[in-house]
């Protein structure tokens, strides 16, 4: 079982690759609220991705 969780791609990956569909989805969509939705979803990822980097960093400490 251990093989199959070294295989999985990390958050990081995860995120990228959801990005680079959206952006595709969203050079497809015309003007209106499926746009709109799209471009929330692509801020929301963002936000997921500095957060992840920022739980991530080595300088991260506990609370005291």
């Amino acid at each position: 079982m251990t093989r199959l969780l070294d295989k999985s791609p990390t958050l990081n990956e995860r995120l990228k690759a959801e990005e680079k569909r959206l952006k595709i989805e969203l050079n497809q969509a015309g003007a209106g609220s499926v746009r709109d939705k799209i471009l929330e979803k692509l801020r929301h990822l963002d936000a997921a991705a500095h957060i992840n980097e920022w739980l991530s960093s080595p300088g991260l400490r506990a609370p005291t």
